[in-house]
């Protein structure tokens, strides 16, 4: 009071006025905005509380009964506006601590957003439990029953009341019930909070509890017997859902076909719309279609790179009998392989390709025939054809072969995919194979599950014992995992009447019996084991065996496990699955490919074109048959030079050694006429004509290899293909034959050439002359030279090249010289030695220290005389050349004799008719029909394959045919992955 009274205050009295005036100024603002409440920042609101704090300020102090402050009289507008400024100043930096709250807020909202969406995740993947609410009792019944109960309490009285009630029998009366339920007085000392009016209020007629707490039983005792007696066993109920979950199952399935059905035939009627040529290309460019294009490009693949060919295929793999093959067909809808009782009938890896089209039909990769797959006739074709083609594929000695028989398979509603099936796996070779087919299977089965992205659909047979599979062992070890393998289990009408354990079969289909794993497994019905059963009946067997199984019905099988429809369905879908996955990945590699191979190329050969062996046979064959009608151009005179050459280098040794060299041992003019006459009738009808055409043959073969040696030389010549011209000029020779005919009229010319005598001209008789006079001189140089052999080098060789005669060379030139004193006496000394000659010689060579027999001289004496013999001929042949005179007149009683004259003269006009008959041959008939076996002959090879291999070799052909192949491989993958998206 008495600070009261003198106007002043402790602190802590000014510090309680001024915060309770501030509070009350800051409500009257609240109450009174000075701005709309849009324009109102936290700033000015800010420095309204600090005005209205300092207005306070000041109130306090002039209410005081003290003298007041003068600073504050004088300069009251100074102090707010530093207040204002120091406010501005907290504010500027309080500004970025005031931002969180957009960062809290907009956390808040997200945050709230999130938690709504995974609660409604949450609450999607709980499972519909409102069928509970047929079995357990409301919440109003239950709030009525346990009201205002607490929870730990109530748990406390249900456990108590779960330990009083002993086990009741399976099916107890309700006397027999009350028996073990508690008196009511127990019950309210375990829960006094809860009356006997809430136990009534629970168990009367408008209330029941049906499992939970009674098990599906109404508490209500007035009618229970009745409404107990009414209820079916489990067993009953069970059966009886089932059965109206299969008539359901059936139903749906009944429409799900008649609705696929129009599907087809819609789909059939918009892909016969339009033109046959729309329509072919269309399904030319089909999706199943392009990626059968590249399996069928990757599986004639051999690279040296080692390019491995990963891409999806379902690969059917299962034992001997055990239905591989039936499944497949019922997939393709149509009996398309060869049956057999119990043997083997799968020889080769079959490729099928099944697509979907307006009709159904098949038809091979190498052939244009489609095979109506509605016609009985059609498919019984189709299948003799596979027969066939998989008996060719199998080379000899063996049972099963590697090489893949393609076909395609189109028909409305085909699940698009790529199957192959493969040859049982065996357990014994029986009678009839070869040693090595079990081995031989199970590699080529090994191979095609090897590829990571293969789909194994393992077939087993269900009426045998599982413990007799070979198969599952060897599709457990090939993929352990089971991520790409789809057990099927066949026969299963079968194995539904011979087993004895349901649960094996059930086992089975839960994977839990073989050791293998599977993505899912599958139970079909493939026949009755008729052969002569369509797929229709077999579908229709396969519904009724199903909808009345007891198996199904025992829940051995599941409703999704069941026909080859649902397996059909399943298996495209893994097929494309594993495409989309793995398909880019393969073109990745292939383009890898593609450019190591083109790096080689353009270090090794980076002029020249990237031709592959069948464009290089084209341009080979082009060059051979350019160069064959090159013959065309050779003139008849060269023509003829040749053949006469050719046919005189032939026939010169029998002229001289047979014909001319007998007649010239005769003692008169008409003897060697005489001879003459004879000796060449006889050679012109017997062997001259023959020898004439093979000369005319040996000529046109040597003008064509002339023609092709002389492409060597030019400056273009690319000798890849010199194997394979002289391949084919060794094949023409073998094969070509000349015309019969040709003989005959040569033999006709040539006995008219050889009986003419005359000679009508001097240039006629000086070029008789000449060729006589070659033709000596030739024989003479050979006769020199074989002399000179006999007897070893001369005295020039022997002291100037320091070379050695042997002992019968020193005897040989030792009996020449004897000899050739003989002649010098006797120059016309007849062609035998007497026997008195003989030996002299003999004799005259022992003197000399040579021991020699007679058979040694005769041979020497032989080539001694031939030569003395020509010389004295080329004399002769010299001094006739004036001789034409009296032969033209007929004078004979001159020294001159020029009969030998005459006979060159008729074999010189025999070889020139002989030559210009040859040259019409050649020229008319034999060029022309040679050409033509020339192009046969490489139209022979070209389409055999194995022949074009062995001609054109290299490392040039090789690598051109890999980038050849990989290049086309990748831009079908491209082509392929571009469709593929599309359809997605």
């Amino acid at each position: 009071m008495l600070r009261l009274a003198s106007g002043t205050f402790s602190p802590s009295c000014r510090y309680c006025v001024e915060k309770l005036t501030t509070r009350h100024a800051s409500q009257r603002l609240s109450q009174k905005p000075l701005l709309p409440a849009n324009s109102r920042t936290a700033s000015s609101l800010l420095q309204s509380t600090h005005l209205t704090r300092h207005r306070a300020q000041l109130t306090c102090q002039y209410s005081t009964l003290a003298r007041p402050n003068l600073r504050n009289l004088i300069s009251p507008t100074n102090r707010i506006v530093q207040s204002q400024q120091r406010n501005m100043s907290v504010l500027s930096k309080l500004r970025p601590l005031l931002k969180i709250r957009y960062w809290i807020l907009g956390a808040g909202i997200g945050g709230g957003y999130s938690a709504k969406a995974t609660y409604e995740s949450w609450k999607d993947k709980v499972p519909d439990m409102s069928w509970l609410g047929e079995y357990l009792p409301d919440a109003d019944t239950v709030s009525k029953f346990i009201p205002n109960v607490d929870t730990d309490k109530y748990r406390k009285f249900l456990l108590k009341l779960k330990k009083s009630i002993p086990e009741l029998p399976e099916s107890p009366d309700m006397a027999t019930l009350k028996g073990y339920l508690p008196d009511a007085d127990r019950m309210k000392d375990w829960s006094p909070d809860v009356t006997m009016d809430d136990f009534s209020s629970v168990f009367n007629e408008d209330n029941s509890i049906t499992t939970g707490v009674m098990t599906a039983m109404k508490v209500n005792a007035e009618g229970s017997e009745e409404e107990s007696a009414k209820k079916m066993s489990d067993k009953e109920r069970l059966q009886k859902i089932q059965e109206e979950f299969l008539q359901e199952q059936l139903k749906y399935q009944r429409q799900l076909e008649r609705l696929e059905k129009e599907n087809k035939e819609l789909r059939k009627q918009i892909m016969l719309k339009g033109d046959k040529a729309v329509y072919k290309r269309r399904t030319k460019k089909s999706l199943i279609d392009m990626y059968s294009e590249v399996l069928d490009e990757l599986s004639e693949y051999d690279s040296s790179y080692n390019t491995q060919d990963e891409l999806p295929r379902v690969v059917v793999v299962g034992d001997q009998s055990a239905g591989k093959t039936s499944v497949l067909e019922m997939v393709a809808q149509a009996r398309i392989f060869p049956r057999g009782a119990g043997e083997m009938m799968t020889r080769a890896p079959v490729k099928v390709t099944l697509s979907e089209g307006p009709h159904h039909i098949a038809m091979f990769k190498d052939s244009d025939r489609e095979f109506d797959l509605t016609k009985e006739s059609e498919l019984e074709a189709l299948r003799r054809e596979v027969e066939i083609r998989m008996k060719a594929s199998v080379r000899p000695g063996q049972t099963v072969s590697m090489e893949t028989i393609a076909m395609s398979v189109k028909g409305p509603g085909l699940q698009r995919m790529v199957l192959v099936d493969l040859p049982g796996i065996i357990s014994t070779e029986t009678q009839g194979m070869a040693s090595a087919t079990k081995e031989s299977i199970k590699m080529m089965c090994e191979h095609y599950m090897s590829n990571p992205n293969a789909i194994i659909l393992c077939i087993q047979d269900g009426s045998v014992d599982a413990e007799r599979s070979n198969v599952t062992d060897l599709v457990s070890h090939m993929d352990p995992q089971g991520k790409r393998t789809i057990f099927v289990l066949t026969k299963v009408d079968l194995a539904e009447k011979n087993i004895t354990n349901p649960r094996r079969i059930k086992q089975i289909l839960e994977g839990k019996l073989f050791p293998m794993k599977a993505l899912g497994y599958f139970a079909v019905v493939t026949g009755r084991g008729n052969k002569d059963d369509s797929i229709e009946t077999i579908r229709g067997y396969e519904e009724e065996f199903f909808r009345t199984s007891q198996l199904f019905r025992s829940g051995v099988l599941k409703a999704s496990q069941m026909t080859t429809q649902n397996l059909s369905f399943a298996v495209s879908d893994c097929f494309w699955k594993m495409v989309k996955a793995s398909v880019e990945q393969q073109a990745d590699t292939y383009k890898a490919a593609r450019f190591n191979l083109e790096t080689e190329w353009k270090n090794n050969y980076p002029s020249l074109r990237q031709l592959d062996r069948d464009e290089l046979f084209e341009k080979g064959k082009g060059e051979i048959l350019d160069e064959v009608m090159n013959l065309s151009q050779v003139t008849p005179k060269q023509w003829e030079e040749a053949l006469w050459a050719k046919l005189w280098d032939q026939a010169a040794e029998h002229v001289i050694e047979n014909i001319y060299l007998p007649a010239a041992q005769t003692e008169s003019a008409g003897h060697f006429n005489t001879t003459v006459d004879i000796k060449l009738k006889q050679w012109a009808d017997q062997q001259l004509p023959k020898k004439s055409v093979l000369v005319g043959w040996e000529t046109l073969q040597e003008e064509l290899k002339g023609l092709m040696d002389r492409g060597k030389d030019a400056q273009n010549h690319d000798d890849i293909f010199d194997h394979l011209k002289e391949a084919v000029i060794k094949e023409a020779t073998r094969k070509h034959r000349w015309q019969g005919e040709a003989a005959n009229s040569l033999r006709v010319i040539q006995l008219n050439a050889l009986e003419d005598r005359s000679i009508a001209e001097k240039s006629q008789w000086d070029s008789a002359i000449k060729f006589m006079e070659s033709t000596l001189q030739d024989k003479l140089f050979e006769t020199e030279s074989k002399i000179n052999k006999m007897s070893g080098p001369g005295w020039v060789g022997r002291w100037f090249k320091w070379q050695y005669q042997s002992q019968d060379q020193a005897k040989c030139a030792a009996t020449k010289t004897e000899l050739e004193k003989i002649v010098a006496l006797d120059e016309k000394h007849p062609p035998y030695l007497a026997m008195d000659e003989t030996t002299t010689v003999r004799k005259n060579l022992e003197a000399q220290g040579v021991d020699v027999d007679n058979d040694f001289i005769k041979t020497t004496w032989h080539e001694v005389y031939r030569r003395h013999f020509l010389k004295q001929a080329l004399v002769r042949a010299n001094e006739c050349r004036r001789g034409f005179y009296y032969y033209q007149r007929g004078i004979t009683d001159t020294d001159l004799e020029c009969h030998d004259i005459v006979l060159f003269w008729r074999i010189q006009k025999m070889l020139q008719c002989t030559s210009n008959a040859l040259r019409q041959q050649i020229m008319n008939t034999e060029a022309r029909r040679l050409e033509k076996e020339v192009k046969h002959m490489l139209e022979g090879l070209g389409e055999d394959p194995q022949k074009k291999l062995g001609l054109l070799q290299g490392r040039r052909v090789t690598l051109a045919e890999e980038l050849k192949k990989v290049r086309g491989i990748q831009e079908k993958l491209e082509e392929f992955i571009e469709a593929l998206r599309k359809e997605k």
